[in-house]
Parts: C-alpha cells; sequence; structure tokens
C-alpha cells in the first residue's frame, strides 16, 4: 500500500497528466477503447524500455538507478510511471495530428475536428503522429537526464554521453519506432465501425482541443523546468525548435475553419452520427 500511495505522491504531474489524457480520449472514443489503448500502450512502452536496458534496442544502451523502489512501483527494473507516461504522449501526439490533417467546423461554443475513419486509419495519421511525439521527447529527455536538479530525481544515464545535451541520437530514432507502434495500435482498437456513440463518449465543449492542449502543456511543462534549473540555452532551443510549427499549425488552422465541403462534414457524419456538427447542421437546414 506505501509503495501503490508512493506511485501516485512521487509523480503527481504523471498522474496529472494521466487525467488530462482520460478526460481527453474518453469522450473521443469512448471508455472500453481507451482501457484497451492503456493497456496496450503500456505493454508496448515497458517491453521497449525493457529491451533497451538489457539489450541496447530500440534506445541505445541505457540504465535506471534504482533509489526509488522501496517508494513507488517498479517492474523488472523499469518504474511504472515511465511507461504509462508513454500512453498520454501517444495519444496527445495522434490527437494533435488529427486535429491539423481534418477539416475543421466551428460556431459559437465549439469546435469540432471532422474527421472520418480513414482520417483516423490513415497513414497520414500514423506518420505525423510519431513525429510529433519524437518531437516531444527532444525536449522531454535532455531535462529529464538532469533530474538530480529538480523533483524528478536522477533516475535514468546513458552508457554513454550523447550529442544532443548528453542524450545519444539512438534514444530518438527508438522513440519514433516505438511511437509508430504505440500509435498503429490504437488505430487497430479504434478501426472497428460503431453504429452508435461508445460508452463514455460525451460531446464536450471543445472536446477537439483537448489533445492538442495536453501536448503544448506537456511541452511547457519541461521547458519550463528548464528554466527553474537554469539550462536556459536547452530552454531557448526547445522553444526555437516549437515556435515555428505551432505557428503554422495556429495560422492554418485559422484559415482552414468552417472551410470544409459538403462531402467532408457528410463524410464526419456517417461515420460519426452522434458528433455535435451533426445537430448544429440540422438547426442550419
Amino acid at each position: 500500500m506505501d509503495i501503490a500511495i508512493g506511485t501516485i505522491t512521487m509523480r503527481p504531474y504523471v498522474f496529472a497528466f494521466f487525467g488530462a489524457f482520460l478526460l481527453a480520449c474518453v469522450p473521443h472514443v469512448g471508455w472500453r477503447r481507451t482501457a484497451l489503448f492503456t493497456l496496450a500502450g503500456y505493454l508496448i512502452a515497458f517491453v521497449s524500455e525493457w529491451l533497451s536496458i538489457n539489450t541496447g534496442f530500440p534506445y541505445g544502451w541505457y540504465y535506471y538507478i534504482d533509489t526509488t523502489s522501496n517508494r513507488e512501483l517498479w517492474i523488472a527494473g523499469v518504474p511504472f510511471f515511465d511507461s504509462l507516461s508513454y500512453v498520454f504522449l501517444s495519444y496527445c501526439s495522434y490527437a494533435t495530428a488529427l486535429f491539423i490533417i481534418s477539416p475543421l467546423k466551428a460556431w459559437r461554443w465549439n469546435l469540432v475536428t471532422l474527421e472520418t475513419r480513414s482520417i483516423r486509419r490513415s497513414f497520414s495519421a500514423l506518420l505525423l503522429g510519431s513525429f510529433l511525439q519524437t518531437f516531444l521527447d527532444i525536449v522531454i529527455d535532455p531535462v529529464a537526464l538532469q533530474g538530480n536538479r529538480w523533483f524528478l530525481g536522477q533516475i535514468y544515464g546513458y552508457r554513454e554521453q550523447g550529442l544532443h545535451f548528453g542524450v545519444p541520437l539512438s534514444n530518438y530514432g527508438g522513440w519514433l519506432l516505438t511511437s509508430f507502434c504505440l500509435l498503429a495500435a490504437f488505430q487497430l482498437i479504434d478501426a472497428r465501425r460503431l453504429d452508435d456513440a461508445p460508452k463514455g463518449a460525451v460531446n464536450l465543449p471543445f472536446r477537439s482541443l483537448l489533445g492538442p492542449v495536453l501536448y503544448l502543456s506537456v511541452l511547457i511543462f519541461n521547458i519550463a523546468m528548464m528554466l527553474v534549473i537554469g539550462e536556459n540555452f536547452m530552454a531557448l532551443c526547445a522553444t526555437l525548435m516549437f515556435t515555428l510549427p505551432v505557428l503554422f499549425v495556429v495560422v492554418l488552422a485559422v484559415r482552414r475553419t468552417n472551410r470544409y465541403s459538403k462531402d467532408e462534414l457528410g463524410g464526419h457524419l456517417r461515420d460519426y452520427p452522434w458528433s455535435p456538427a451533426g445537430s448544429i447542421s440540422q438547426k442550419g437546414q
């Protein structure tokens, strides 16, 4: 019981982000698919980490420093919270990819991505989401490696000094591969057509923005930690890396909003008839 409590109290920010993931994912795809992805995503992440600390694949050789296993949950040499974080990082990256590639419909109190089953299952969403998650790790890993200077603690290290603020480039190749597997798993779980709204799926106002907001929240949190520990150059690099892409996404979203075709709206409502875009469209008729 002490370890179970410590797992949460030692890493409250991880479970706060996980709670935000549930708030975004359950209204999107329902409880069942969210639970299945949480389990599958955790297992994929855990296997990737266990393999890497024992074989060097896919992230390269690194190791965990066991200083907290008497206070929080570890599984086969891997901290529980670490593998869990892959789940919400994957979802928010995938949701951001859907926001980027889907038509957008907005009205006074809502905004909806007019995604379809083909968009959700597309290679474009898979590839873009995988790169979005990898780019998040390009910000996360350098500051996490400095965990002894903030409340994360020094939990891991690399056998050799890496090129990017101590992180080897092999780590990012591993993240891209693992992200691809995670999002492919999500697409498989989400593939079956449903005639009715899945249990838990609700039309929260601006639900389509929750995933992208979670993505930005993770990004801002890690840049803030860089500034707190005095790694100003690291924070500058991370900020500059994301400034132009974020501006592109915002400007293009503004330009694309409510510029969808009837076929795009019809395809969205055919696949997801419970979408709030349907009730607004009926009022407009």
